[in-house]
């Protein structure tokens, strides 16, 4: 028992004595936003990122000594989820990926983030008759603290924002990978090239629906020609692609089927006695013209009689 009292007050001790330095630090971020913002706009991060008008550094500047303020004054130095940097994380995430974009790493931006600390601890080290003295001392371990955390705050937005761009990326990846070519009057096809896996199956779908409907197409091609393996999950998603059109009222045809493929799909047991194959794109788009009573034959050589079913009519 005589233990944990010990202990108890021991740590009680301890936060007391470093609550006053992390309330000095807040006073003093109050006091001198203005001086620390000025100092902050002419360093890498700021001035680099705020190229058009140095009033908008300083302006960043104010808002960020005034979020240290309100973390000091919360006695959390060293927690990133402090409400305090809620007012400008989304502030430091751009700055950060600005930074990004011209070629600077994440340990770049971190030094950068790390410079801010000196500019201010100079102006604390000011506010005391001995910047020496064990008070003044406690205050700047206190402020270098709170700017190690502001320096994992920046990282870990960036890193999210990084995370973010390339999901989008990603996506609009998929999308240009997935065209959808209207190929004749009610017939348009999707030319797969790459692995299938089911985030771009989801696009190829949904990018072939939205097709059927805008063109008001009666055939819909799935060309697998630049697909190098067909599994059961790729076969799962070509049969969801397929029984999707139909139910939009298209009939869909899958070519491209090349001996392998065939080979797998019958060793695989998979069944594709519902689905329309043809060996080649080009089976698959006549098969949709005679299907629409457009009749397709070979063109007369220059200079000939053109036969009487030659050319397509």
């Amino acid at each position: 028992m005589q233990v944990s009292v010990s202990v108890s007050v021991s740590v009680s001790e301890e936060n007391a004595e470093q609550e006053p330095a992390a309330q000095q630090v807040s006073a003093f971020l109050e006091r001198r936003r203005e001086q620390i913002a000025q100092r902050w706009a002419d360093a890498a991060l700021f001035r680099t990122v705020f190229t058009v008008s140095r009033d908008e550094a300083v302006e960043a500047g104010r808002a960020v000594a005034a979020a240290l303020a309100a973390v000091a004054a919360s006695g959390r130095l060293d927690d990133i989820r402090a409400s305090g940097f809620e007012a400008v994380r989304d502030q430091l995430g751009r700055m950060a990926a600005s930074r990004a974009r011209t070629g600077i790493d994440p340990d770049g931006v971190a030094r950068e983030v790390a410079a801010l600390r000196e500019p201010a601890a100079e102006l604390l080290r000011a506010e005391f008759e001995d910047p020496n003295g064990p008070e003044a001392l406690e205050c700047v371990v206190a402020l270098t603290v709170l700017m190690g955390t502001l320096r994992l705050v920046v990282m870990e937005t960036a890193v999210s924002a990084s995370e973010e761009l390339i999901a989008r990326q990603r996506e609009q990846l998929h999308e240009v990978a997935t065209p959808v070519i209207k190929l004749w009057e009610s017939t348009v096809a999707v030319p797969l090239i790459g692995t299938l896996d089911s985030a771009r199956s989801q696009v190829v779908m949904e990018s072939l629906l939205d097709a059927i409907v805008a063109e008001r197409a009666r055939y819909a091609i799935l060309d697998i020609t630049g697909v190098p393996t067909v599994d059961s999950l790729v076969a799962q998603h070509l049969m969801k692609t397929v029984a999707a059109a139909r139910l939009m009222g298209a009939e869909c045809i899958v070519s491209g089927i090349r001996p392998a493929i065939a080979q797998t799909i019958v060793h695989l047991g998979i069944d594709l006695g519902t689905v329309l194959t043809r060996g080649s794109l080009a089976d698959a788009l006549a098969y949709a013209l005679s299907r629409q009573g457009v009749g397709i034959g070979p063109v007369a050589p220059a200079g000939t009689a053109p036969a009487a079913d030659a050319g397509v009519r």
